[in-house]
């Protein structure tokens, strides 16, 4: 079943359901472009870095000016959206030709871990399609909604091979792009994560500046069948919040970007409505669980667009229980 089958049986019960297939139909396509400029790499001539830093205080590549403006060229070809909320920009972007009753905002993240790209490793685009509040005034304050209204949330893993990931609330479900018809086909229906799996993924190096919770969770699964929790666990991180939350759908663990008190003016260091929002989505609708350690994610209000927080996910057993560590 390719993407577009899928969507006119998996959306009819939604309202809007032909404007909702378009709409991800146009973000696929968003993601079968950047593919093609991810594939290029330096030959495409993007993946340089400019001078310029993003409002996050980053440095920008080419390739993430790039991902940025095809996806708003994209969105903006629908006329369903009437604003996006962009890793790359301060404030949102609002489409002048949207029509008079759009139904949608999106808050996405045209290409995470673009750092990757220097050594071909693999990078991805994170996607949030929102309800738009009707005849609301144009501000930052309509994209503040809590996760739970989320109508759709997906990703697109530019690796080995494209997959698109997505959830429209009835499931988390994964297509592969084929090379040859340049269609989405439905690889891997219906996702589930372990409730158990030994594994987590986090940036090791950051240790001396988690809370005492996060240390002695990691701290225990390091001790191995030696320690309190009986069991070996093995650690993997790609520096790509895509690139790891997907291998946590494909076969379980638990993904931790933990509090960092380094930065103490920071509650985390991903942001809430285009990176961690979405992620949880899918992953609860796979059946696994997502916190910042005290909180579900999807419960969260944001208190603005490029709001930082904690994040956990992946096999809900994991998560209860560094939920408890942090309850202690």
């Amino acid at each position: 079943m390719n993407l577009s089958d899928f969507l006119n049986q998996s959306c009819v019960t939604l309202s809007h359901s032909n404007q909702l297939s378009q709409l991800i139909l146009s973000i696929a396509e968003a993601g079968k472009q950047i593919a093609a400029l991810v594939a290029k790499g330096k030959l495409a001539g993007v993946s340089h870095h400019l001078d310029s830093i993003n409002v996050q205080g980053e440095a920008q590549m080419q390739l993430d000016i790039s991902s940025h403006d095809i996806f708003i060229n994209c969105l903006a070809a629908t006329k369903l959206v009437v604003g996006a909320v962009s890793e790359e920009l301060a404030s949102p972007h609002y489409f002048p030709d949207h029509l008079p009753d759009a139904p949608y905002l999106v808050c996405f993240d045209p290409l995470d871990g673009s750092s990757n790209v220097a050594f071909d490793g693999v990078v991805g685009s994170i996607f949030s399609i929102l309800p738009a509040p009707p005849n609301a005034v144009r501000s930052e304050e309509m994209f503040l909604q809590q996760g739970v209204h989320q109508i759709a949330a997906g990703y697109v893993l530019y690796g080995p091979a494209t997959m698109l990931v997505i959830s429209v609330g009835a499931g988390t479900h994964a297509f592969t792009l084929d090379p040859d018809t340049q269609a989405f086909e439905l690889t891997h229906p219906n996702l589930q994560i372990p409730a158990h799996y030994p594994e987590f993924a986090i940036n090791a190096s950051r240790q001396r500046y988690w809370e005492t919770p996060m240390q002695q969770y990691i701290a225990d699964c390091l001790a191995g069948e030696e320690g309190v929790r009986q069991c070996n666990f093995n650690m993997r991180w790609m520096a790509s919040m895509v690139a790891d939350v997907h291998r946590i759908l494909m076969r379980g663990g638990v993904f931790l970007y933990p509090k960092d008190n380094q930065v103490i003016d920071r509650a985390g260091r991903l942001r809430l409505l285009y990176e961690v929002s979405p992620m949880s989505m899918l992953i609860e609708q796979a059946g696994g669980k997502a916190s910042t350690g005290r909180a579900s994610v999807l419960d969260l209000y944001p208190s603005q667009i490029h709001q930082r927080v904690p994040a956990i996910l992946g096999s809900i057993n994991e998560v209860d229980l560094i939920e408890q560590y942090h309850q202690r």
